[in-house]
């Protein structure tokens, strides 16, 4: 074998202070050729088996996974050919180059074909064999890092719930994914829209191809066109090379067009030109481009009101609008929030290289009766902070938001009479009036225009007060009472005043 470059090549993925040992398989039937390959290559650090037939080497594979396989076209009894295809029938992802004395192009090219990761020929050449091997262990390390975040994604994009409404909404997505159908999916900030995007495109026929995001609200009306389409140099001020768009981007797989109702109206029509003629033409460019992707979209905001305002074109809307998904807000499905705390807290504590904390039942009871106004992502941002900043195991009352612990966003039962309603309200009323005006109940009385006897009676009759104290302010008694901090449950409302 000889060095062609006269020198050291310093081959650094194989090295084996700094990565794991490698381990190859050569497949030969030239002794000379195996002693050859096999000194330079234990020379690089690996670790190397050899083998003077196919059969023998198919033994070999059974037994031992390989990082990558050498193997001989032109061998007694079965040839590398046909060792090839049963070495990728029995290991798919395995990498082999194929090595010839006597190689053809056609020989070359049938070995690509059944999956042989290179072809090179006899006489070897060290810094040659050396290179293609670089290049095949960069090429599966890429393969397997790609396959592992693939993992992590899939990981990651898993909706959490056993409600009623995730239940209906994991149904429509089975319908809905294996299908060409658009979807604009609709609800709040932070409920999950772009997990129903990307659970859909992971269970389309699209799966393997890529799955590209826009959001719409964040890209500057001057940069979104050139974003969207792409962009020739010179195309506008500032292009200096040719830029792919996220729909050629998005070729073979979904496009996700997030926050889709604050597109100008400008782009709309564009985007509606490419929903029907399949095509577009980059800024600054005659030559349109063809493309092929699945459009998924999503907004906070009600369309149809959007088309009555004339900010969203109608005949786009019926574009998109195929199949409309609602995603829940979590006050709808507060039976989740048990799960999806233990699930965030799965999650995100090896990611930050803590460990995880122990929700104890009446910081339960208080996250249940929080009304979420920022949904799974407010959950999630939570129990990430309680992740990071709680000393202890453990998570106390003290470790929740001020505006938990005060009730604010606090949910009650929906009223199932006018009863009920008048008394929340009066609750809920004198509550806020009395926190105004620091538990002082005469003062309370005034401002509010009741008598200072007729409030206590409700007040009392509503149990909110917590026990009073007596104070002086100019010779004359102040009752103050003490407020509790969050709105108490439906109270039916005093028969009479006692």
């Amino acid at each position: 074998m000889t060095d062609r470059a006269g020198k050291t090549l310093g081959f650094d993925p194989i090295r084996t202070g700094r990565h794991p040992r490698i381990r190859l398989l050569i497949v030969d039937d030239n002794r000379s050729v195996l002693r050859s390959l096999d000194g330079v290559l234990r020379d690089e650090g690996c670790l190397v088996d050899t083998a003077a037939s196919a059969e023998e080497g198919l033994r070999l594979v059974d037994r031992t996974r390989y990082d990558a396989i050498f193997l001989d076209v032109w061998l007694p009894g079965m040839d590398g050919i046909d060792a090839l295809k049963r070495i990728r029938a029995r290991r798919p992802r395995q990498y082999v180059i194929m090595v010839s004395g006597h190689g053809t192009i056609e020989t070359a090219v049938q070995a690509t074909k059944l999956g042989a990761y290179d072809f090179i020929e006899k006489p070897l050449a060290r810094d040659q064999v050396l290179l293609v091997l670089d290049h095949a262990l960069k090429q599966k390390r890429l393969e397997t890092e790609n396959r592992s975040l693939k993992d992590l994604i899939r990981q990651e994009t898993v909706m959490i719930g056993t409600s009623v409404p995730m239940q209906a909404l994991r149904q429509q997505i089975e319908f809905a994914a294996p299908t060409e159908g658009r979807v604009v999916i609709y609800g709040e900030n932070g409920t999950g829209k772009e997990l129903v995007a990307r659970l859909l495109h992971l269970n389309s026929t699209r799966r393997e191809g890529p799955f590209v995001e826009v959001n719409c609200a964040a890209i500057p009306d001057d940069l979104i066109e050139s974003e969207l389409f792409g962009s020739v140099k010179g195309g506008f001020t500032g292009s200096t090379e040719n830029r792919k768009g996220r729909f050629e981007l998005a070729d073979g797989g979904t496009l996700f067009l997030d926050e889709v109702a604050d597109m100008s109206l400008k782009t709309q029509a564009r985007v509606l030109r490419v929903l029907e003629d399949q095509r577009f033409y980059p800024v600054g460019s005659q030559r349109p481009t063809e493309v092929d992707a699945r459009v998924l979209a999503a907004t906070n905001k009600d369309l149809e009101k959007e088309i009555e305002t004339g900010r969203f074109r109608e005949d786009l809307f019926f574009r998109l609008n195929v199949i409309p998904f609602e995603v829940p807000p979590l006050r709808e499905r507060r039976e989740d929030i048990p799960q999806l705390l233990d699930y965030f807290m799965e999650l995100l504590s090896p990611h930050h290289g803590k460990p995880g904390k122990v929700i104890p039942p009446e910081v339960r009871d208080r996250l249940l009766r929080y009304r979420w106004p920022g949904n799974v992502r407010e959950l999630r941002n939570m129990v990430e902070r309680w992740i990071i900043m709680v000393p202890g195991g453990r998570v106390e009352l003290s470790d929740l938001p001020r505006s938990i612990l005060d009730g604010a966003g606090a949910s009650r039962p929906e009223a199932r009479s006018w009863q009920e309603a008048r008394a929340a309200f009066e609750s809920d009323f004198l509550t806020r009036k009395l926190q105004e005006y620091g538990g002082n109940i005469s003062r309370t009385a005034t401002e509010i225009g009741m008598e200072r006897s007729h409030l206590h009676r409700k007040l009392k009759a509503y149990g909110i007060s917590g026990g009073a104290s007596r104070g002086k302010r100019g010779g004359r008694q102040q009752s103050v009472v003490k407020v509790p901090r969050a709105p108490r449950p439906f109270l039916r409302p005093p028969d009479k005043a006692r």
